[in-house]
């Protein structure tokens, strides 16, 4: 068997950013004029009011104060709030694939390699923006990659880390020299920005990561800092639970369903999920950590799946037997909020220049599913 080195990365950050004080004007907007209009209903006791929302609320909730979206506009828009996304014609490269090309690109250049080195891409995201063509093989024809195979795959937040272990055993088993993988999350698309519980949670951003045999020939003018980290372990587990839920689909037409139905976006169950994930997350991690004779208090960094400062710090002290610092367990929350599937890369891409060979990491996600993935790297 192969060794496995992830040896480049790349970042997409959509264009637009909305801060917090921009997205409560938004919505206190839309909640008052639907708080008039049904002024009637709510003075009868037969329809509660809309609460408000507020800049110290999501924070506390969240940790969020800002995300990158690909459209403003739309989202702020207090009649709409969603983003205002133009379609493309079939000759037209797609919206994921044109944010993926860019993050992949980037991390080509971090590991000096070219289309040619690549044999395989995977686009693993929460969302495809279509069934088929797959966006993974209009990702490796934009690239130029010629040979090879490319596929998608959804495991909702632990898409990345789900893709990372195909990837490695692509690479361990020899089928693959080099793997692409590529995490286009277009959030603001499936987010309920009409709903106070959750109309923060979300940002846009693309990831890429080059898997790669470590043997394979070196590399021609790597531009990248991050080193190569050596692929130690990975795990991967899902349990099903509905606390987390999306239901729109291709069938919904033929059910006769209402495409704006509020189960047609995403919706959770935000304390249970809390309660539930958390310790599956700390246990999972501390268990791989176990099978690979390595220690919590023996890794240098977690790069967490960012989804809310609570649950990380809660996972980070369950490990550790007490706080984890800002060095130890990184956070992006407050600047990308969730990015789904990217937002564990995202950390790794951010916080990793300043590790030294030898050290140890684990990149960990955890979402809907409920599905956990963990991969454990050492700097070489």
């Amino acid at each position: 068997m192969k060794r496995v080195v992830i040896s480049g990365s790349g970042l997409f950050t959509a264009p637009y950013v909305i801060d917090n004080e921009e997205l409560v004007s938004a919505f206190n907007t839309y909640a008052e004029a639907e708080n008039a209009r049904n002024a009637e209903a709510i003075a009868r006791g037969e329809q509660a009011p809309l609460a408000l929302s507020s800049v110290a609320f999501i924070e506390k909730a969240s940790g969020i104060r800002r995300r990158y979206v690909m459209d403003k506009e739309g989202v702020l828009d207090p009649q709409r709030l969603r983003p205002r996304l133009a379609a493309r014609a079939d000759d037209e490269l797609s919206l994921q694939a044109e944010m993926a090309v860019a993050a992949a690109r980037q991390a080509l250049a971090a590991a000096g390699r070219q289309p040619a080195d690549i044999d395989a891409v995977i686009c693993a995201a929460s969302n495809m923006q279509r069934p088929y063509p797959a966006m993974g093989i209009e990702i490796q024809h934009a690239l130029g990659i010629e040979q090879g195979f490319a596929f998608d795959m959804n495991v909702a937040c632990s898409s990345a880390t789900f893709a990372i272990e195909q990837a490695a055993n692509a690479v361990r088993s020899g089928s693959a020299r080099a793997v692409l993988v590529v995490s286009p999350e277009i959030c603001s698309a499936h987010l309920a920005w009409q709903d106070r519980d959750c109309h923060f949670i979300f940002g846009d951003v693309c990831t890429a990561l080059v898997i790669e045999c470590a043997d394979l020939d070196p590399p021609t003018n790597p531009v990248g800092a991050g080193g190569r980290w050596e692929v130690l372990g990975t795990r991967l587990v899902t349990r099903f639970s509905n606390a987390i839920r999306n239901n729109f689909g291709f069938l919904t037409r033929s059910e006769d369903g209402d495409f704006a139905a509020r189960d047609k976006l995403f919706r959770q169950e935000g304390r249970r999920v809390f309660k539930e994930v958390c310790p599956m997350a700390a246990d999972h991690i501390a268990a791989h950590l176990a099978d690979l004779s390595l220690s919590p208090a023996g890794v240098r960094r977690f790069w967490l799946h960012q989804a809310n400062l609570s649950m990380n710090q809660l996972i980070a002290r369950r490990l550790l037997g007490r706080e984890a610092t800002a060095d130890e367990a990184p956070v992006i929350l407050d600047e990308f909020a969730n990015t789904a599937s990217a937002g564990s890369v995202i950390a790794f891409h951010r916080h990793r220049d300043d590790l030294a060979a030898g050290d140890a990491g684990v990149i960990c996600s955890f979402g809907a599913g409920y599905s956990i993935g963990s991969v454990v790297v050492r700097r070489l």
